[in-house]
């Protein structure tokens, strides 16, 4: 089993919530992700500030398999340009039917953990491109 076939799983568990539960139950799940599984990233969020932010995502996409992934610290903010999702590209590549509320788990998620952190999130695209940013709430 390859580490990217990880996303096989997270994609059939989206997809049972999804089509046993509905979207809201979805939704509740990743944002109660984001707020209890991701407590401690919160916090090293908050206690390290954006350089903490900084250096989780870049260490986080250097272990991914595949995709194209810029990580910037700039005005306040950190901007992850995600070019090639290694996520979307593997579901692809292996031939998987893709929930189409895949790409929101990244907006649920991601708002959670600023939010306890203390930061803005902000998501734009989805799809396999987006580009995320947390900020630090006087900039966000």
């Amino acid at each position: 089993m390859a580490a990217g076939d990880f996303y096989f799983a997270i994609n059939a568990t989206f997809r049972f919530i999804l089509n046993n539960y509905g979207e809201q139950a979805l939704i509740d799940y990743w944002r109660s992700m984001g707020e209890e599984y991701f407590a401690p990233l919160s916090e090293r969020f908050r206690s390290g500030g954006l350089d903490e932010v900084e250096s989780y995502w870049r260490t986080f996409f250097a272990a991914e398999p595949g995709g194209d992934v810029h990580v910037a610290q700039q005005d306040g903010c950190v901007t992850i340009d995600v070019r090639d999702c290694p996520a979307i590209r593997w579901l692809r590549a292996n031939g998987r039917d893709i929930v189409p509320h895949y790409c929101r788990h990244c907006h649920h998620v991601s708002t959670a953990v600023a939010s306890r952190a203390g930061l803005t999130f902000t998501l734009e695209g989805g799809g396999g491109t987006c580009k995320q940013t947390f900020c630090t709430g006087a900039t966000a």
